[in-house]
């Protein structure tokens, strides 16, 4: 049986809500799509690698980094620039420039398989979790991997706080 999918971003959430509903998703597979994956002061500490990592495995979930999956320095400043001239604060970020989603697709899903990350991922998946931080999936790079799968025939559910 092919795993499902769900995607979920840090902003919104609770340290005790966030590990909750990824429990409540039935969450196997954590796979953090972060280029730098820290967060700037302590209400989302929690989702710094090094604090994140232990917790997941206390949970039973089994957690891997896929930078290919992550964009640029340079792909997140077209974002970052279109965010000033919008002056959109990031986090009230509601979607993603048209500039930002073509660099994405050239940069990192030009070449995606599917197929093939299934089985990088291994067998023993049954629901993987695309983490990155934003609150809206519209909002975040997660949301693009997530079209592909689904375009691919699998199963994507957005988890919100």
């Amino acid at each position: 049986m092919a795993p499902t999918f769900v995607t979920i971003g840090v902003y919104g959430y609770t340290e005790e809500l966030f590990f909750q509903t990824l429990k409540a998703a039935y969450v196997d597979l954590f796979v953090d799509i972060r280029r730098r994956r820290a967060l700037r002061g302590t209400q989302y500490a929690f989702a710094n690698s090094n604090r994140l990592q232990p917790r997941l495995a206390e949970l039973g979930i089994r957690y891997l980094h896929r930078l290919d999956l992550a964009p640029s320095n340079a792909t997140r400043q077209i974002q970052a620039i279109h965010d000033r001239l919008a002056k959109t604060a990031r986090r009230q970020r509601s979607g993603l420039a048209a500039a930002f989603i073509a660099a994405y697709e050239r940069e990192c899903l030009a070449a995606f398989d599917a197929e093939q990350f299934l089985i990088d991922i291994g067998p023993d998946a049954k629901v993987i979790a695309l983490f990155c931080v934003e609150r809206e999936p519209a909002a975040c790079h997660r949301s693009l991997v997530a079209a592909r799968l689904s375009a691919a025939g699998m199963t994507v559910t957005h988890l919100l706080p």
